[in-house]
């Protein structure tokens, strides 16, 4: 019998490799501070090898967010690529044991390893990162299983899995399976250069086999390629029934079939905001799984956001269930 999933997202399959080191460290390996960059097979492998002391965790933007929802209780799966090396079997290994289930499994056929992403934390806290895609950025329909795609209540794509042909057919072909089976699906934009990449793609995608889309002022003011927000936003929201734009301390805004929803937000400094919008759309598809109205389904996400960005790490480490049973959202 095939499984029903509450949510299943798609997405690239990236091992975080974390390190602390000195600044000088950056300087000696040629390192930009603070940013993150796409590196070579032979620079990943020659960082991964300098680096002392490493902790590793399973990332990536919406595996990030099927995690955080899986936390909260979710029935939920994520879709990735990953070869059967030692981080590869680590990732599915420790995805599952985060009770996702990784439902495609490890690739033996493929030259590339498992994507990593290399992450160098100074004294101050910045992160330095340094990702090579490997296998991951070869998704394509065969990796997505038609089970889990035609039997999705919601199903959550990411925006970066648009740079290859294949991802793009991987993406429609799940979209429409999703749609089938009576689901919702539903995409995050990823960040402002990935729209640049992928503008007429996205606006074609979001305004013809879309449901909702998730997205921050930046991307979606880079959707239309205008400096006014509420233009960006109205815009949007005339090719696709449900916009969510996060607008970091400014809140959420919500346009739902033509009604307007602002949600403020708690003023946090953060420890590390990596992860902040991963866990805002965890706790906002969280909401929509299981019937919440849309203001809910934004307070939620603002909850999950805010326990995340208090913390190293883009995944919940606290009970986030617990913090929306005190708000009294559940």
């Amino acid at each position: 019998m095939t499984k029903t999933y509450q949510l299943v997202g798609i997405g690239n399959a990236v091992v975080d490799v974390i390190a602390q080191c000195e600044d000088s460290f950056l300087a000696e390996q040629g390192i930009e501070k603070g940013i993150m960059q796409l590196i070579e097979r032979d620079r990943c492998e020659e960082l991964y090898a300098a680096m002392g002391n490493r902790v590793l965790t399973p990332g990536g933007s919406v595996a990030n967010t099927i995690a955080g929802a899986g936390a909260l209780g979710l029935e939920a799966a994520f879709i990735g690529r990953v070869r059967e090396d030692a981080l590869g079997k680590f990732y599915a290994d420790a995805m599952n044991n985060e009770g996702v289930a990784f439902v495609n499994p490890p690739v033996t056929e493929d030259d590339l390893p498992t994507s990593r992403s290399m992450i160098f934390v100074s004294p101050d806290g910045e992160r330095s990162m340094n990702t090579y895609l490997g296998t991951s950025s070869e998704l394509s329909s065969a990796d997505v299983p038609d089970g889990a795609a035609g039997n999705a209540q919601i199903m959550f794509l990411e925006g970066y899995l648009f740079d290859k042909d294949k991802g793009k057919t991987a993406f429609r072909e799940a979209a429409r399976a999703c749609q089938a089976g009576g689901g919702k699906v539903g995409m995050s934009i990823s960040d402002p250069f990935c729209v640049e990449r992928h503008r007429a793609d996205f606006l074609d995608l979001i305004g013809n086999q879309l449901d909702f889309v998730i997205g921050n002022q930046d991307e979606l003011m880079a959707l239309f390629q205008t400096d006014d927000l509420e233009a960006a936003m109205a815009r949007t929201a005339t090719i696709c029934p449900l916009v969510v734009c996060t607008r970091s301390g400014d809140g959420v805004t919500v346009l739902n079939e033509g009604v307007r929803i602002d949600v403020p937000v708690e003023a946090i400094v953060p420890v590390d905001a990596t992860g902040a919008g991963d866990q805002f759309a965890a706790g906002f598809l969280f909401g929509m799984a299981t019937g919440r109205s849309m203001e809910v389904c934004a307070r939620m996400g603002c909850i999950c956001a805010g326990e995340v960005i208090r913390h190293i790490g883009p995944r919940p480490e606290t009970n986030v269930r617990a913090l929306l049973e005190e708000a009294g959202l559940l």
